[in-house]
């Protein structure tokens, strides 16, 4: 059993995790439990044992100078706690580290005995795939569960995907076998533009967790940090005819797929949503929770990639 001192008893306590490598296309997912740290003050209350998850060859540690003194920090995962507040204020757990080099099921265990002892109702991973998607259109993100009732209750998708998987599957199986309600969000990123950062994706993330967890999540920069993403991106696919041509293909076929989306009830979501976050309530009273973007087709030239458990 997980002993934890000076952690304050938790509100409504929900998990928020992610991990940076295979899962993290563009750091995207990585980045928003980053942003959450930053923008509500995380406190970390606890980190794993690197020496029992990580190949130091592959995640190197750092040396720096503090004060004079040299330190090292070591790859590791670690976890913060932030408060929430409002009118139904609530608790979230950060989780946010590294894939691990080894031993996969016992750092899920150690993760779910945190959940545990914290008294954790349901754990949100966050993902980031290489997708064939353009830049120039709102960035897809899925939700996925292996949850059927999950599923049902929060407007999600049933997960069917077959094949590798990396930490966000394992943990989220985990989950289930341990009977913790658990939800895999998956941002899609370009694959023709994947290096880091993304933040038109993390925002994009962000976004989505907002409406799952019906709260509201200060943004910061990062709508800034998204437009200048794009124009930058624009002005590189302006330089090349071949990469505008394309991205212009891309954008045909997803606007094409999305055309029955291009409904009354898809604007009338899209208004709610931005409604929410200037905290404005429509006629009607408080918005509905939204279900979750059309997802898109994940595809790598050299590795595919699906939303996954």
């Amino acid at each position: 059993m997980i002993e934890l001192e000076g952690v304050p008893e938790l509100i409504d306590p929900v998990m928020v995790a992610a991990f940076e490598g295979w899962n993290d296309a563009g750091d995207a997912a990585s980045t928003a439990v980053e942003h959450l740290e930053r923008e509500w003050k995380g406190e970390v209350f606890a980190a794993l044992d690197a020496e029992d998850y990580y190949d130091f060859q592959v995640n190197r540690p750092t040396v720096f100078m503090d004060g004079g003194v040299r330190k090292i920090t070591w790859p590791t995962t670690r976890l913060s706690v932030v408060r929430v507040g409002g009118e139904k204020p609530r608790d979230l757990v950060l989780v946010r580290g590294i894939e691990p080099s080894m031993r996969w099921r016992s750092f899920c265990n150690e993760l779910l005995g945190f959940a545990h002892e914290l008294g954790v109702e349901l754990v949100v991973i966050l993902g980031a795939l290489l997708g064939d998607t353009p830049h120039t259109r709102p960035v897809p993100v899925s939700g996925v569960t292996s949850d059927t009732d999950l599923a049902r209750r929060m407007d999600l998708e049933e997960t069917k995907y077959e094949g590798p998987t990396g930490i966000v599957g394992v943990l989220q199986e985990a989950c289930a076998h341990a009977g913790v309600p658990a939800v895999s969000l998956w941002a899609a990123v370009p694959h023709y533009v994947s290096q880091p950062p993304n933040p038109k994706a993390t925002l994009a993330l962000l976004n989505r967790l907002e409406d799952l967890l019906d709260l509201r999540i200060p943004q910061g920069e990062l709508p800034e940090d998204a437009r200048a993403w794009q124009v930058g991106v624009d002005q590189l696919a302006a330089e090349d005819s071949e990469v505008a041509e394309y991205v212009q293909t891309l954008e045909e076929a997803r606007d094409t797929a999305e055309l029955p989306e291009a409904s009354g009830e898809a604007i009338a979501r899209e208004f709610e949503r931005y409604l929410r976050r200037r905290d404005v309530s429509p006629p009607g009273g408080k918005p509905r929770p939204s279900p979750p973007d059309t997802p898109g087709g994940p595809a790598d030239e050299d590795d595919e990639q699906d939303p996954e458990e």
